[in-house]
């Protein structure tokens, strides 16, 4: 029998169907409810937010970096200003892949592979995409034309004027000054928001010290812009506040005769006046051209300042250690009148050496045939260092080492120079803390004479030949006259040294004037013909040391061992206006290498254009031998 055939059941699929079309019409209901659910929270629970982002997406703030201060030498002479240059700008945000919009610019400018490095470095430190970052200083009209002819190769690279540090007189002051340069991957770390749109900061000298002072407040820019980037209008500006001016104490007559009396021999050269501590001049040789830093150095260019063997961006004047010789007799004849240790009749006899008790070695005086019978204005005119052996051995190291450091020597004297090295005056502590050895007599009687231990650097010796020019009044070193107006002010001054008998200080002036003046003073052909008086003090200090039995030669000594040559002094004696260190180094001869170049800039100071002593620096000039008032 044939099996029936299956009819469709209409009312089932109908069923089916409407089941299918309820489930879809609940499912674009639930969806659709999502829908506006989801529209309500954007456009009403979250209006706020979200106009805010799509405002921060058409609105920018750009920083204005300020203009940076101004410093000007005593006389008004603009020593660092800002000069205008065309400069080339990225920015990450408007460059899409940044990386190669810089390789298409190397490409173009042709450019050597270590600035690629340098943009790079730059770049990675801003602090936001949208940051505009200076790759290029100073661009040449060429590279500008290059630059607007590929615009459509290089998005988010422009051409803008902006101001830069420039030094007129380049080496001059490059050490006093200091420099600025690029700011590096550890200082944007730490540098607050006023720094947004800085690119360069103080490294060395005036500018790094003065730094919060010079580079001013920055200002703002709101821009809209468009999809590309580019502004479109400013809504809101804030001018920024350009950074103070500092004037100093320096005189750029004075800095340039310290320069050509020092002339082409490494060395420094300092001034003080000691009445104020400011610093008339301060030259420390060779120098450099510190308008290299600025923008950027080449590797070329600082590998051939920093492995020079006459290390030009050496400061002498604030980090050179060196043993100050017979520059600091006068300090210890002072210790030596105040503790009662000698008076100034107190004579020695100088055979040509000095022995201690018990002991053979002999500590040989300059004079190696000796000058007899000395008193200390003989022993200070003479530098006999014999007097001043004896003179250490009675004070012994700890009240040697008291006194010395109640002049600054051990330890930072300036205001603000923060490069200054302590320099050490030693002890028996320090002998122990450092050597693990106790302290030896002979140690104690070599320092009487600026030898062993003793590291001083010449703005120490000034500031302590200054102290006996002020009689024992403390003006701490500095280098600005004003900030902005104002006077610095020493909110930790150095407590003045006051003697049992303050007419000692007249005493050791007395010894430093016949160290010049008198017919048998070690330096008197320094001072043939001044038309002032002048107290001073010669130093030879040995670089290397000399076996007992064995003298000082020259031609059997390389040029670089041989000693150094010191001088300190100041003028008018009777009244001191004028307060001078120099250092030679490897100048062998204080006297004669080093003391004539503190004439020179004592001249300088005091002389007019004619040559005549100037009115307010007039003072009876005593002749040699005359009673000391």
């Amino acid at each position: 029998m044939p099996e029936p055939i299956p009819l469709k059941d209409h009312e089932k699929e109908t069923q089916l169907v409407n089941k299918r079309l309820l489930a879809c019409g609940l499912l674009v209901a639930v969806l659709s409810c999502i829908l506006v659910g989801r529209m309500y929270f954007l456009q009403v629970t979250e209006f706020a937010y979200h106009s805010t982002i799509s405002e921060n997406n058409r609105v920018h703030v750009l920083p204005i970096p300020p203009e940076r201060g101004l410093i000007y030498d005593r006389n008004g002479v603009v020593l660092a200003d800002n000069r205008p240059s065309f400069n080339l700008i990225m920015t990450r945000e408007r460059s899409g892949d940044w990386s190669q919009v810089l390789d298409s610019l190397i490409s173009i400018l042709q450019l050597p592979e270590e600035d690629r490095i340098l943009f790079d470095k730059d770049l990675k430190q801003a602090r936001h995409r949208f940051d505009p970052v200076t790759l290029l200083y100073e661009l040449t009209e060429e590279q500008i034309a290059l630059v607007a002819v590929n615009q459509f190769r290089l998005p988010g690279i422009d051409v803008e004027p902006q101001f830069v540090r420039h030094y007129p007189l380049g080496a001059h002051f490059a050490h006093s000054i200091g420099y600025v340069g690029r700011i590096n991957e550890k200082e944007s770390k730490q540098l607050s928001v006023d720094y947004r749109g800085t690119q360069s900061i103080g490294k060395t000298g005036i500018e790094r010290f003065y730094e919060s002072e010079l580079h001013g407040r920055v200002g703002y820019e709101e821009v809209e812009t468009n999809a590309q980037g580019r502004v479109l209008r400013v809504l809101k500006h804030t001018d920024p506040i350009p950074g103070k001016s500092i004037v100093l104490s320096l005189d750029i007559g004075l800095q340039e005769a310290a320069e050509d009396a020092l002339g082409d021999r490494r060395g420094s050269v300092v001034a003080l006046d000691p009445e104020t501590g400011e610093v008339l001049a301060m030259v420390s040789k060779p120098s450099f051209d510190p308008n290299l830093f600025v923008t950027g150095i080449s590797f070329k260019e600082y590998a051939a300042l920093r492995d020079s063997v006459d290390r030009p961006l050496f400061n002498r004047v604030l980090r050179g250690l060196y043993a100050p010789g017979s520059t600091i007799k006068p300090e210890v004849a002072i210790a030596g009148l105040d503790s009662s240790v000698v008076t100034a009749q107190t004579r020695v006899f100088d055979p040509g050496y000095f022995q201690l008790p018990d002991y053979d070695h002999k500590y040989r005086n300059w004079n190696h045939s000796g000058d007899g019978w000395v008193d200390m204005d003989a022993a200070i005119m003479r530098s006999n260092d014999t007097y001043f052996y004896t003179l250490a051995h009675k004070l012994g190291i700890d009240r040697m080492h008291d006194y010395m450091t109640m002049f600054g020597l051990g330890q930072k004297v300036s205001l603000d120079m923060f490069e200054e090295s302590a320099g050490l005056m030693p002890s028996r502590e320090w002998k122990r803390a450092t050597r693990r050895q106790v302290w030896f007599p002979g140690e104690t009687v070599i320092l009487g004479i600026g030898q062993g231990y003793m590291q001083v650097t010449p703005l120490q010796l000034a500031q302590a030949t200054a102290l006996i020019a002020n009689k024992g009044v403390w003006n701490r070193p500095h280098l600005a006259k004003t900030v902005d107006g104002v006077t610095p002010v020493d909110e930790h001054p150095m407590p003045n040294i006051v003697l049992h008998d303050s007419s000692e200080w007249d005493q050791v002036n007395h010894g430093m004037q016949m160290v010049m003046h008198d017919p048998r003073g070690i330096a008197r052909a320094s001072a043939l013909g001044a038309q002032y008086r002048i107290a001073g003090k010669s130093g030879t200090a040995q670089v290397v040391a000399i076996k007992q039995g064995e003298r000082y030669n020259r031609l059997k000594t390389l040029e670089r061992n041989r000693d150094n040559a010191l001088f300190v002094g100041f003028a008018p004696a009777a009244h001191p206006k004028i307060a001078v260190s120099v250092m030679i180094e490897n100048g062998e001869a204080g006297g004669r290498v080093a003391g004539p170049v503190v004439r020179q800039v004592m001249d300088a100071w005091l002389l007019d254009k004619e040559g005549h002593l100037k009115p307010q620096y007039a003072t009876p000039v005593k002749a040699p031998g005359e009673p000391h008032v």
